[in-house]
């Protein structure tokens, strides 16, 4: 028996080239070389008795049947896809892949101890987990779910809260031994403060505080600044490099082992929020779904019990 649709794998080359730009870049992303990528167009080309693209050695671009065959093809793809996420998990154990996309705050201090859980409960699920401050695209990237810092913008995404993070200023007792102990808010310009530079706008990010029941922001200045990973002005700080301004969660081991001390007390109270966040078109799989509902059932609690 013949095989109606033996040539799909011929419409996926022609998609990834598309959307990678060229026949090498979609060669290497396919592992493969760019002649077989090459073929395979030529192949479904000829099968569809129309040109596709039109090649230069500088450059690719779409011809008119091109442009319709790309909007048609990804939309058949986009069918797959929805159908196979669709029924993962529906019989017996939940199975699936999820891609998710974390900050460094929350990989190395939140997710360990859960992800633990999940895969207790779910084993058969498998996460693609990738740690970075940068705030990839998930349509564009293939990502599922991410965990931003913040309120969301207003992007088309959905976010669901996971918990507004309580925040804290600590030192090193050698700073302190050397530089003493601001005594309030305003005694922190007398002090080696550790600002953290925004990747999404360059600017210092504000501490916050709050003061006899008014919330404050107060800018740091400083010689040294940090930007990328949050993390880093938590390791100067831990070598009596200066103040900083960080979560409670990153910090509390430091604390409890006198590695770090909390200072100003009288004027915390602010948090910030972490939300997971996904595209709202894109029908999540039963594994996606089943992360977003425990990541939003547990992180709570945790963070209830471990801030008393």
């Amino acid at each position: 028996m013949s095989r109606r649709f033996d040539y799909l794998a011929d419409v996926e080359v022609f998609v990834t080239v598309v959307e990678k730009g060229s026949l090498s870049a979609g060669a290497v992303f396919l592992a493969t070389t760019p002649s077989v990528v090459s073929r395979a167009i030529s192949r479904l080309e000829t099968r569809l008795g129309v040109q596709l693209l039109r090649r230069t050695t500088r450059r690719l671009s779409l011809t008119q049947a091109g442009v319709l065959y790309l909007e048609q093809s990804r939309a058949a793809f986009s069918l797959i896809d929805t159908a196979e996420r669709s029924i993962q998990g529906q019989e017996g154990a939940l199975t699936g892949r999820v891609r998710l996309s974390v900050p460094t705050t929350y990989g190395h201090y939140r997710l360990p101890p859960l992800l633990c859980e999940f895969n207790r409960q779910y084993p058969q699920v498998r996460i693609e987990l990738s740690i970075s401050n940068r705030n990839v695209d998930l349509v564009a990237e293939g990502f599922d779910l991410a965990i931003r810092l913040g309120p969301l913008p207003d992007s088309g995404l959905i976010g669901r809260k996971l918990e507004d993070a309580s925040l804290c200023v600590v030192a090193a007792p050698d700073y302190l031994r050397r530089a003493g102990s601001p005594l309030s808010v305003d005694d922190l310009v007398g002090h080696a403060c550790l600002p953290f530079v925004m990747p999404s706008t360059g600017r210092v990010s504000p501490w916050l505080f709050r003061e006899q029941g008014n919330d404050r922001e107060w800018l740091p200045e400083a010689a040294i600044q940090v930007s990328d990973d949050v993390l880093g002005i938590v390791s100067l700080a831990e070598h009596g490099m200066g103040i900083c301004q960080t979560y409670v969660f990153i910090v509390r081991e430091r604390i409890q082992s006198g590695r770090l001390v909390p200072l100003l007390e009288q004027a915390v109270g602010r948090s910030r929020p972490f939300s997971v966040i996904f595209p709202p078109h894109r029908q999540l799989s039963a594994a996606a779904r089943a992360l977003i509902d425990f990541l939003t059932r547990e992180v709570n609690p945790i963070h209830k019990t471990s801030e008393q």
